[in-house]
């Protein structure tokens, strides 16, 4: 497991760098149900937040049942994040995460009739980081097969988020 303090950054990290995300809510019956959601650009604080139609399955999703994940990815690197989410009606809070790409989506603006903030906040996350991509990660598995050993293709970590973890700076 990571150190806490340098976990949490690097969640922080990660996230940063990638702008949308799978979410993935539990339906009334059981199932499991991802959907790509863009995740609102503020340094991670424990707290992802998303904007959503407040009439949306993962709205009522949410409300019968917190339980999310939130699985990014990009070239090199995986994050699965998993923590609780609420719905969140809060007019400042819509003003201070607005962005133009939220217009398409809302066009009255914050105020939007129906527009609904969710906040996921996390409590664990699990990471891969592969540093040098595809190249590293062909190089390091031929020498792998080579040596008759496992491959090194980089960094895995689990990081504890919630109560007591340390903030990011």
């Amino acid at each position: 497991m990571a150190d806490e303090r340098s976990g949490v950054e690097k969640v922080a990290d990660i996230i940063k760098d990638i702008k949308t995300c799978m979410l993935t809510t539990v339906a009334d019956d059981g199932r499991l149900v991802s959907r790509p959601m863009a995740v609102q650009q503020v340094r991670f604080d424990g707290d992802l937040w998303f904007a959503s139609d407040g009439d949306s399955p993962k709205v009522h999703e949410i409300q019968h049942g917190a339980h999310v994940n939130a699985a990014f990815a990009s070239r090199d690197t995986w994050l699965s994040l998993a923590g609780t989410a609420e719905v969140v009606q809060d007019r400042a809070k819509a003003e201070e995460l607005w962005n133009p790409a939220l217009q398409a989506w809302f066009p009255d603006g914050p105020g939007t009739p129906g527009l609904a903030l969710i906040r996921v906040h996390a409590e664990s996350a699990e990471y891969w980081d592969t540093p040098g991509g595809a190249v590293t990660n062909l190089i390091a598995l031929a020498t792998s097969k080579v040596k008759g050993q496992r491959p090194d293709v980089g960094e895995n970590e689990t990081v504890e988020l919630g109560p007591g973890a340390p903030p990011t700076p």
